[in-house]
């Protein structure tokens, strides 16, 4: 599988405000598996790893990518799991879109 080398990331699905106004269910809808495999392929695999280091739980992310990469979501969320009891509150407060080289425009 080629790298996906797009400075434009994915956008999320997310509940029309005119229906979620209305009922108690997630704002975000997910990515379905091929947008979920298509954004793993952006990340650039950085020595420094700086994804890691700001995370709040030092969560190692390129470990959670390649899961994702290899379509073994259930090892995603083992790797996760390893450093948080808590991953979807984990990935409400993640500052991904400041961190994350590969989401930088040049």
């Amino acid at each position: 599988m080629a790298a996906n080398m797009s400075l434009k990331k994915n956008e999320m699905p997310v509940q029309d405000p005119n229906v979620r106004n209305h009922n108690f269910s997630e704002v975000a809808l997910g990515y379905s598996e091929e947008t979920a495999l298509d954004e793993a392929m952006r990340c650039l695999n950085c020595k420094n790893m700086p994804c890691v280091s700001g995370c709040p739980v030092n969560i190692h992310i390129p470990a959670f990518i390649e899961k994702i990469k290899e379509g073994d979501f259930e090892g995603a969320y083992q790797v996760i799991s390893k450093s948080s009891s808590l991953p979807a509150v984990c990935g409400r407060v993640c500052p991904q879109e400041t961190q994350c080289l590969s989401l930088i425009h040049i």
